[in-house]
C-alpha cells in the first residue's frame, strides 16, 4: 500500500519530507520510484500530465495538492470510480485574504496609476476612494470566498457574495444563482473566486462586464479559463472597466507575445495569490490516507459530477 506523488514540475523532495514528518510509516512514491504500480492506492497530484493515473489499477483516491481541482478534470482518462479530494488549509485562505485585500486597497488608492505616472515623470495628484464607500463583490462565495469576504468586511469594505445557494454571513449580503444581475450591478470591485467548471468557463465575458458599474475593477484569482481575454481588452478600451488585476491565465507562464503584457491598466502576477505549502498541508493528506485504509469517510472530497 503506497501513496504516489505526481507533479508537473517533478519537484518532490519537500513533499516527501513533509509527508514522512506527518506519518513516518507512509510509503511515498513518485512515478520514477514506483516499481510496483499495483501497490499504489492513493495519488496526490498537481497538474499531472494527461494519462498519468492509467498505470495504477488499484487507485482508490486521487487528491489535489491545492484547493483547485480543475486540473484533475482536464485529464480525460481520470478514473470515474475513485474518490477525489482537495486541500482546505487556513494558511491558503489567509494568503488569499491578504492578496485580495492588498489589490483592493492598491486600486482605490490609485497605486497602479502612480506607478505608471512615475515612469512618465509626471506629478499628478488624483482623488482616491475611501474603504467604507467601496462595494466589493465576491463571485464564488464558497469556503475561500467567504474567508476573503470577511477579511474585506473587517477592513471596512462593503461586501457581497454570489453563489449557488444563499450564505448566512453577518454583515455580508448573499446573492443566489438567479440574482447574478443584481449582484453585478453594485460590484465596484469584482473578485472572481469561482471553481472552474463547464458552467463557469468564460463567465468573465462582455455580457457580464456590461452589467458592472462603469469604472468597475476586475480581480481574477481563480482560473484563467474564467476570462475571455478579448472581452476584457474591449471593456478596458471602451472605459467601461477601469482596470484589472490578473493572477491566473489560460496558458501559464503567460506567453511573451500576449497583449496583456503591454497594458498599463492590467496588473499581472504569476499565479502567486495563494500557494500550497507542503509542510502545511501534508498532515491532512496523511490523515486522508489513514482514513482510506480504514474505510472511513474522507475529508474535503470533491464531486466528479459538479466538478468542485
Amino acid at each position: 500500500m503506497a501513496l504516489l506523488l505526481i507533479r508537473n514540475n517533478k519537484d518532490y523532495e519537500a513533499w516527501i519530507d513533509a509527508l514522512h514528518e506527518a506519518d513516518p510509516s507512509l510509503e511515498v512514491l513518485t512515478p520514477e520510484t514506483a516499481e510496483d504500480p499495483n501497490s499504489v492506492t492513493m495519488a496526490v497530484t498537481w497538474k499531472a500530465p494527461n494519462g498519468s493515473f492509467e498505470p495504477y489499477p488499484n487507485l482508490k483516491v486521487i487528491g489535489s495538492m491545492g484547493a483547485g481541482v480543475d486540473h484533475l478534470f482536464n485529464d480525460p482518462s481520470l478514473p470515474k470510480d475513485v474518490t477525489l479530494t482537495r486541500v482546505v488549509d487556513e494558511k491558503l485562505a489567509s494568503d488569499m485574504e491578504e492578496f485580495v485585500l492588498t489589490l483592493c486597497l492598491s486600486h482605490i488608492k490609485n497605486l497602479p496609476l502612480y506607478r505608471n505616472l512615475q515612469d512618465q515623470t509626471q506629478w499628478k495628484p488624483t482623488q482616491y476612494k475611501r474603504v467604507p464607500d467601496v462595494q466589493v463583490g465576491i463571485l464564488g462565495f464558497g469556503t475561500l470566498g467567504q474567508a476573503v469576504g470577511q477579511a474585506l468586511q473587517q477592513t471596512g469594505f462593503q461586501v457581497s457574495g454570489w453563489s449557488h445557494s444563499r450564505k448566512e454571513i453577518e454583515g455580508i449580503k448573499s446573492y443566489t444563482q438567479d440574482e447574478l444581475d443584481n449582484f453585478l450591478a453594485q460590484a465596484e470591485i469584482l473578485v472572481c473566486l469561482l471553481p472552474l467548471t463547464e458552467e463557469t468557463e468564460g463567465i468573465l465575458n462582455a455580457s457580464l462586464f456590461s452589467k458592472l458599474p462603469k469604472g468597475a475593477y476586475l480581480i481574477n484569482v481563480a482560473r484563467g479559463g474564467h476570462l475571455v481575454d478579448a472581452d476584457l481588452i474591449e471593456a478596458l478600451d471602451n472605459n467601461h472597466l477601469s482596470g484589472a488585476a490578473l493572477d491566473v491565465f489560460h496558458t501559464e507562464p503567460l506567453p511573451e507575445d500576449h497583449p496583456f503584457w503591454n497594458r498599463k491598466d492590467i496588473l499581472i502576477t504569476p499565479h502567486v495569490a495563494s500557494m500550497s505549502n507542503a509542510a502545511s498541508v501534508a498532515p491532512q493528506i496523511a490523515e486522508n490516507y489513514r482514513r482510506m485504509e480504514k474505510g472511513e469517510e474522507l475529508k474535503n472530497t470533491v464531486s466528479q459530477k459538479k466538478g468542485y
